[in-house]
């Protein structure tokens, strides 16, 4: 095979994959020698976040270059617009051959987005399927938000989510063997994008074992007082259905163990691509990328899956190694996912257009004069009901939930996020710095109207009588009704796991919204209803 004159360019993704979970971000339990491997290849950048977390509106970001609320693209039923260029329509602009294999979770008609090729279907429905409904506020707890895959965490023979990962895993690899195969002289572009470690926390055996029950580490934050909690949190309490399902240590430190087992698979998978470049001839001009489209809270303050801005949930793996420039290094700039595509962009030695985000590249050299030091993340979807935006600048944080307090954190002096210093008039000035930041080019109340007009649209397609449009990408015979379609991600889940366990009943009843409404405000008390 002719070597190209321009890197190949990788990106590997895991889903819900928290960076504080792994090694190479300070964590002792977690087993991920391949991950290890490419980071001494690459460089770690121990500050990484999603623009968005939550699937949809994240690895739309990511694509684009921009911020989610820019591409119109809210939660996770959002169409990505067809009119919005991708990394895939920019790098074949640069002469790359681009192909996609794994979730995108792509909604819409439009299921490849300039990708040359796809060669998995996505695990994922591309319909309407899940539209946040801010008019039934933090009552509304829409399927896969429940806590059923955190109370029915265990190892199993075989998981739904595994059958299609291998699958991707099987694509990418052959993608591979063909690209080397090739004789003309074009680099290629692949994402490889698997489903792991995405609840629920179920995993087979042998990942199970990787691990013993005396090694899985505690959360650093236990639970926190309902009363304690800030808006968001409290919102995402109900729409995570806390209220419904009580989780006992058990069932604590068994999620933990099989997220944990669910992150080695994963690594596994990683190691398995790193050595087929190897055995190629390929490794040496291919430039190997990871990242999440987001974290997974994993118990810590009490809290489970993402779409919040605490650390577990915001703060992602982004790990690059780039041919020529030398493995091992570690960088604590502020960076995120909308860095990608220009960096990709300088690698393929195009021009970059006017993005959101900038090329790493000069920070994996050692330069790092002009890097703005800025991460910015979005959140408009199910729980708070408002327009909610993080700003990173350096050690601080800060968080923005509309018509709610402001948080602002230090998080070299508080990495656990429990000092909230927003009424702190030592820091005054850093909050109004954030805060212009913020609101910068941003405006809640309209992006408010925005969001609900477009709930509202969907809502009239997804209702309309008559046979739903088939938007799924099909890939084989069969992709049409595999993996999570119609029928919900809890329900198709546990139904494919082998063997089946029946689902866990609620503890306790569901609440309509005008008794969440008081539990928030404080009129009414959390612990004596659920008595």
């Amino acid at each position: 095979m002719a070597t190209p004159t321009r890197p190949n360019i990788i990106l590997i993704m895991a889903d819900q994959m928290a960076a504080h979970a792994l090694s190479l971000y300070g964590n002792t339990v977690c087993k991920t020698p391949n991950l290890e491997r490419l980071a001494a290849q690459g460089t770690v950048f121990e500050s990484g976040y999603s623009n968005n977390p939550l699937c949809v509106p994240s690895r739309a970001s990511m694509l684009s270059g921009m911020l989610s609320p820019d591409v119109g693209v809210f939660d996770n039923a959002n169409e990505l617009p067809s009119s919005v260029p991708t990394m895939a329509h920019y790098l074949r602009h640069a002469g790359y051959w681009t192909e996609l294999c794994g979730k995108m979770h792509f909604i819409g008609p439009d299921q490849e987005h300039g990708f040359n090729q796809r060669t998995v279907t996505d695990v994922y429905p591309a319909s309407f399927q899940w539209i946040a409904d801010w008019q039934a506020g933090p009552a509304f707890v829409p399927s896969g938000t429940a806590l059923n895959g955190v109370v029915e965490s265990g190892p199993c023979v075989r998981t739904m989510q595994e059958d299609y990962d291998d699958e991707v895993e099987h694509c990418a690899i052959q993608s591979l063997y063909d690209r080397a195969r090739e004789p003309e002289n074009q680099p290629f572009f692949q994402i490889v994008s698997f489903t792991s470690p995405h609840t629920p926390f179920t995993v087979s055996q042998e990942y199970w074992d990787r691990y013993e029950s005396s090694e899985i580490d505690r959360p650093a934050v236990g639970a926190l007082p309902f009363e304690d909690l800030d808006y968001h949190s409290k919102a995402l309490f109900f729409a995570h259905g806390r209220h419904r399902h009580k989780v006992t240590d058990d069932h604590l430190m068994a999620a933990r163990h099989a997220y944990y087992g669910m992150i080695s698979y994963v690594d596994d998978k990683v190691g398995r691509m790193l050595d087929t470049l190897e055995k190629t001839g390929q490794r040496d001009n291919t430039a190997v990328f990871f990242v999440s489209d987001h974290g997974e809270m994993l118990g810590e303050r009490g809290m489970w899956f993402k779409q919040t801005f605490w650390e577990w949930s915001a703060h992602v793996p982004f790990i690059a190694s780039v041919p020529g420039i030398a493995g091992g290094g570690r960088s604590d700039k502020v960076v995120s996912l909308v860095d990608l595509l220009p960096t990709f962009l300088d690698l393929a030695g195009a021009d970059s257009p006017d993005l959101t985000g900038s090329s790493v590249l000069p920070l994996m050299r050692g330069c790092s004069d002009a890097w703005p030091d800025i991460a910015i993340s979005d959140y408009l979807a199910i729980g708070p009901c408002v327009p909610c935006r993080m700003v990173r600048k350096g050690r601080f944080k800060f968080i923005y939930t509309h018509g709610h307090p402001a948080l602002l954190y230090d998080l070299d002096a508080d990495p656990t996020e429990l000092n909230n210093l927003a009424e702190d008039a030592a820091f005054a000035a850093v909050l109004a710095e954030l805060h212009a930041l913020a609101l910068t080019d941003w405006d809640p109340d309209a992006l408010t109207t925005r969001v609900l007009n477009s709930q509202h649209q969907r809502k009239v397609i997804k209702t309309t009588p008559g046979a739903a449009p088939q938007w799924d990408f099909i890939a084989r015979t069969g992709d049409d009704a595999r993996f999570v379609r119609a029928q919900g991600v809890d329900a198709t889940k546990g139904r494919l796991r082998l063997p089946q366990v029946p689902d866990v009943p609620a503890d306790w009843p569901a609440l309509d919204l005008e008794t969440v409404a008081d539990l928030i405000a404080g009129r009414q008390n959390l612990d004596a209803l659920l008595k």
